[in-house]
């Protein structure tokens, strides 16, 4: 089984709660849905290593404090996805940085409901009982 490792990172917005998602590129994913920045690990790494890692390589953003939020299993593809919760750090601007993505941005909660991806759809949850401790 595939395991992948990304952020759920959230700041304090004008229409309150916003998370960083992300969309994938290429013309057949037009329709797709947003997600979490994750990739797949690299041989020898920690799950939370490649989480950093891949939302740097991705949108530009260097996540700081990291709380893990679990895991999920895509439905379709079975693929294991280990998603880590953290605060974005103030001056956070997503940019493109990789070819992988089309769009990175910080999303209110409740669009971001609308958008995600429905099997990750789980994080936003787990986020908002980590923020209620």
């Amino acid at each position: 089984m595939k395991r992948s490792a990304g952020t759920l990172l959230y700041r304090q917005g004008p229409k309150g709660l916003e998370v960083l998602l992300v969309h994938p590129s290429g013309n057949y994913n037009r329709k797709a849905p947003w997600g979490i920045p994750k990739g797949e690990l690299d041989e020898g790494e920690d799950l939370e290593t490649a989480a950093r890692r891949e939302t740097l390589e991705e949108t530009g953003v260097e996540a700081s404090t990291l709380v893990a939020l679990g895991h999920i299993v895509y439905k379709k593809s079975r693929k294991e996805v280990h998603a880590f919760a953290g605060p974005a750090l103030p001056d956070a601007q997503p940019q493109l940085a990789s070819w992988e993505i089309d769009q990175a941005r910080f999303v209110p909660l409740e669009e971001a409901r609308q958008i995600i991806h429905p099997d990750q759809a789980v994080f936003l949850d787990r986020l908002l009982e980590q923020l209620a401790k």
